[in-house]
């Protein structure tokens, strides 16, 4: 039987501001949601063109702020395929309750947005202690937090690891390593040294999957490299779809070439088992 492949990183935008209106999270809204925005029914029609079985929406921060009534409605529409990621906001007093509310709306897990397109990342908000009862409604219902930072967020990475080891953190794109120089890698040394953490997961998307392709660095010594340390259990595939170039199709393409060199066991792991694990209504 063939494996589902499932995503754990598009997003969805849709086309009605009137029922939802952009607000951006820092005030910048990002060029590809408003050149290319990407409906449910868009992403959908997608994932039936790549032959992506279900998928992980990732809410856009840079598009509705902490409102995630869009991505909620819209995974709702396909709950057979289709989970919901949200954000809220990690510092206000009610966002305990604001976490359980969402989960009966069909949340299947949270994440934070550092920076990345719109803004320089800017860890600070990871270790407010005001997060950390975000971070208990995490715990107690069993829901993972994805992290958007890059490797000057990790050490805060490391102490929510170690603070709150029910809960499983997914970075993603992989924290954005620095690996032009090539094995053995010593420039991701920040990267690897979360290895021995066992709730920390890597979300593998289209800006490895370049950079590996750049200078010293290649697929064949990078990705084993990672496997070894922490397992292609900890590993799930995410598009990144639309934000990134191409089509859904090609985005899946160039993740399994570049994955080519690893054992056939790993792959099913990185593009479908690990995402069952950490989304369990995926399952």
């Amino acid at each position: 039987m063939k494996q589902d492949i499932i995503d754990i990183h598009p997003h969805i935008v849709s086309d009605d501001e009137t029922r939802y209106p952009p607000a951006p999270l820092f005030g910048k809204r990002s060029d590809w949601s408003k050149e290319h925005p990407n409906t449910v029914e868009d992403l959908i029609a997608a994932m039936d063109e790549a032959g992506v079985a279900k998928a992980a929406v990732v809410h856009s921060s840079t598009t509705y702020g902490f409102d995630n009534s869009y991505v909620l409605d819209g995974c709702s529409k396909y709950p057979e395929r289709l989970v919901a990621v949200g954000s809220v906001d990690m510092l206000d007093d009610n966002v305990a309750s604001t976490i359980r509310n969402h989960v009966h709306q069909s949340l299947a897990g949270l994440r934070i947005f550092t920076g990345g397109s719109t803004k320089d990342f800017d860890p600070s908000e990871l270790d407010n202690p005001k997060s950390f009862k975000a971070w208990e409604a995490l715990a107690e219902l069993g829901l993972p937090m994805c992290i958007q930072t890059g490797p000057i967020g990790l050490p805060q990475v490391t102490m929510l690891a170690r603070k709150f080891p029910t809960v499983n953190i997914i970075l993603d794109h992989l924290g954005r390593p620095d690996v032009l120089d090539g094995p053995p890698y010593g420039n991701a040394a920040s990267l690897f040294a979360l290895a021995d953490l066992p709730n920390i997961y890597l979300k593998l998307t289209p800006r490895i999957f370049g950079d590996v392709k750049k200078e010293k660095a290649s697929a064949e010594t990078f990705f084993p490299r990672v496997v070894a340390a922490f397992g292609a259990k900890r590993l799930a595939w995410g598009s990144n779809f639309p934000t990134s170039p191409g089509t859904l199709e090609e985005i899946l393409a160039t993740a399994q070439e570049g994955l080519a060199c690893l054992s056939e066991e790993d792959r099913e792991w990185i593009f479908g088992k690990t995402a069952k694990h950490l989304y369990p209504a995926l399952a």
